[in-house]
């Protein structure tokens, strides 16, 4: 089979999110470390802006954004998908794919650039520049790395909150090492959709920075086992997801957590994109529309607006709207569970579709 090629790199969030997905979908890939060279002469010209993971198939075409890569590769190869086929299991992973995506960003941010600083610059140099010397390259990473840096105190890490972000995330470590000592995934003996969502912050920043590894190593053994299967799978493309539409009872605090931590956001930002609607009529959507309060765990902060959320979001809204009335029916009895009536009565913002790395309105 003609293989694929993805550019990215090891230290990459959404990277790993796909190489994992590769791995286990068994796609043919060789893989290219993203250098200065290979954004400058390869991802910019042929992408537009520069990003990562980008993969290239074998008949040439790109595909940009983890999303993208994972929906169109999953639908090609076919069987087996990391998308369940049964309404809640379905739900349940697009939910926590989202959780992964797009609020975990906010510890595996802090962590990796006020626990692990000068390693990730060493590290962003080195992928730059392969051949400089450890000076050379610490010197390139400090100027490469400046915007992710800066990156972790926009999403929310600001330090009033570094100890509100510490105890939510040892909180969430804590509910999946439980849940992983009794299931190899989230929903029975294969991976979903889900875990690769989770699985992109939780191996590329918390598993291989230094000190996050050793703090997951010793508080969540369970959950460093799954992280291995799922960089290495034992067997690409075997399991089951569990039957009869069942969601495991020690998966029901870490979509709590998702609905008490991220729901609320989510609700602002929709709120705050329709009023920019209708002040820009016929502009670009921005990456960012101003700043908003967040809370976790008692305390208050602040981070940017990211309309791109809403995208990640109307997925899941999508197979939500789409079920049978007896299984709409189910699904709220269980969302009930979760503290889930935001995402129950959500105040959808008019469809959007991705657009780069923002997003636009949906044509009419």
């Amino acid at each position: 089979m003609p293989s694929h090629t993805l550019y990215g790199a090891d230290i990459s969030y959404y990277t790993g999110k796909v190489r994992a997905f590769l791995r286990w979908k068994g796609v043919p890939f060789r893989e290219v470390q993203a250098t200065g060279d290979i954004y400058r002469d390869v991802i910019v010209p042929r992408v537009g802006f520069p990003v990562i993971p980008v993969l290239e198939t074998p008949e040439g075409a790109l595909l940009q954004d983890s999303t993208d890569i994972i929906d169109t590769l999953d639908h090609r190869h076919g069987e087996p998908s990391v998308f369940p086929t049964t309404p809640l299991q379905r739900l349940a992973a697009s939910l926590l794919e989202l959780y992964g995506d797009e609020w975990l960003l906010i510890p595996a941010m802090h962590y990796r650039w006020h626990h692990n600083r000068e390693w990730a610059l060493r590290a962003f140099g080195a992928l730059n520049a392969p051949e400089a010397t450890p000076e050379e390259q610490l010197a390139l990473g400090t100027r490469r790395a400046a915007p992710f840096a800066q990156a972790a105190v926009l999403l929310g890490a600001s330090a009033p909150m570094h100890a509100a972000i510490e105890r939510s995330y040892e909180g969430l470590l804590a509910e999946l090492d439980q849940h992983f000592a009794l299931h190899p995934y989230l929903l029975g003996d294969r991976p979903s959709i889900g875990d690769f969502g989770l699985y992109g912050p939780l191996y590329a920043h918390q598993y291989r920075d230094p000190a996050s590894g050793a703090l997951m190593r010793r508080l969540a053994p369970h959950v460093v086992a799954w992280v291995e299967r799922m960089q290495q799978p034992p067997v690409p493309g075997a399991g089951d997801f569990l039957p009869d539409d069942t969601l495991p009872p020690t998966l029901l605090p870490v979509l709590h957590r998702m609905a008490r931590e991220q729901m609320p956001v989510l609700e602002d930002t929709a709120r705050r994109l329709s009023t920019w609607l209708a002040e820009h009529p016929g502009e670009p959507v921005p990456r960012a529309i101003g700043m908003h309060e967040y809370e976790l765990e008692g305390q208050r902060g602040e981070r940017i607006v990211r309309p791109y959320a809403l995208w990640m979001l109307q997925r899941s809204r999508d197979i939500y709207r789409a079920m049978a009335p007896a299984d709409r029916a189910r699904a709220d009895q269980w969302l009930d569970a979760i503290g889930g009536l935001a995402f129950r009565d959500f105040q959808d913002p008019p469809r959007l579709v991705r657009d780069g790395m923002s997003v636009a309105l949906a044509p009419a």
